[in-house]
């Protein structure tokens, strides 16, 4: 078994100075920035679109009842992998949007085991002002609106950093294929504007960027924009519909090749992290405390929490 530098020990001292002075790398924090690494904490990086349930709901909740501070980073699925496997960041908790990507860019090394204990589906949030949220209040079919819609109007985010970036394209592929648009997805693929932050992917809509994005269902309501919700058959809310979702599939720039898959997000505690303890602890009461992410929009069923691997005995179900 090779080890990645991310996931084979602990951080090296004195990370945080590192941190600091790599800003680029710090673009995507909410929050405390640089603090990943401050004792009696725990260290979460974390989905963007998790941003504002982890920072305004769980993670205040967890200090007041734990006693323990609690540090998050937000960034793309992809690219928050990446950071673990490469070594730039030294998370007690990894929370990814993508089941199956995590445990493919993780285990061994970086992970033995992971926890499903949320749900989450795509949607179009729009600015009812414009051309196209006018003809989506009306009940047109989104396709056709995109279809119409001016280059850069409708926006989603990276698809190479965030798997709501490819989602947003395989729903465009879906789409093709249900209603018979043929060409529809490579269309649209040259002409959405790109946000590489998810977390201000909406804020594009409100501030007039934007039209229409492509958001998950608690990205939407936590903003002030008009939503339109799609079908089961591709708004990846469905675990029902997983095999339909698997038809369509998205290549990164990097080379690795994503299939459709509801949207599930899955926590893990880092290999080698620094504070074990402080890491199941979260994660315990992240499934303890559903009712915190329903509040904000994400969806918790009787299917879920789903257990991968071995757990520690501290959070087994």
């Amino acid at each position: 078994m090779h080890s990645r530098d991310g996931c084979a020990g602990s951080a090296p001292r004195g990370r945080r100075s590192v941190l600091a002075a790599a800003g680029g790398l710090t673009a995507g924090l909410v929050g405390t920035a640089g603090c990943l690494g401050e004792t009696d904490s725990v260290r979460v990086l974390a989905a963007g679109s998790l941003a504002v349930a982890l920072e305004n709901g769980v993670g205040p909740a967890f200090e007041a009842d734990s006693g323990l501070g609690y540090e998050g980073e937000y960034y793309g699925t992809n690219a928050l992998l990446r950071l673990v496997e490469d070594g730039t960041k030294y998370p007690d908790v990894v929370i990814g949007a993508d089941v199956d990507l995590l445990r493919e860019r993780l285990y061994p090394d970086c992970a033995g085991w992971d926890v499903e204990f949320a749900a989450n589906e795509v949607v179009i949030g729009y600015a009812a002002e414009t051309e196209p949220g006018r003809r989506l209040a009306d009940g047109e079919p989104w396709y056709e609106v995109f279809a119409d819609a001016d280059d850069g109007a409708i926006a989603i985010s990276d698809p190479d950093l965030d798997p709501l970036g490819y989602r947003a394209l395989l729903l465009f592929e879906l789409a093709e294929r249900e209603h018979g648009l043929e060409g529809f997805r490579d269309a649209m693929a040259d002409e959405v504007h790109r946000v590489p932050d998810e977390p201000r992917l909406l804020a594009g809509v409100e501030s007039g960027n934007s039209a229409c994005a492509v958001a998950y269902a608690n990205m939407a309501t936590e903003r002030d924009v008009a939503v339109r919700t799609l079908d089961d058959a591709y708004n990846f809310g469905d675990p029902g519909s997983a095999d339909r979702y698997a038809r369509a599939s998205y290549t990164t720039e990097s080379g690795h090749t994503v299939e459709g898959s509801p949207v599930i997000y899955t926590a893990t505690v880092r290999r080698g992290t620094d504070d074990p303890d402080a890491g199941r602890a979260f994660v315990d009461y992240l499934l303890e405390n559903d009712d915190l992410l329903v509040e904000h929009g994400l969806r918790v069923d009787d299917s879920l929490p789903r257990f991968h691997g071995e757990p520690p005995e501290a959070i087994e179900p």
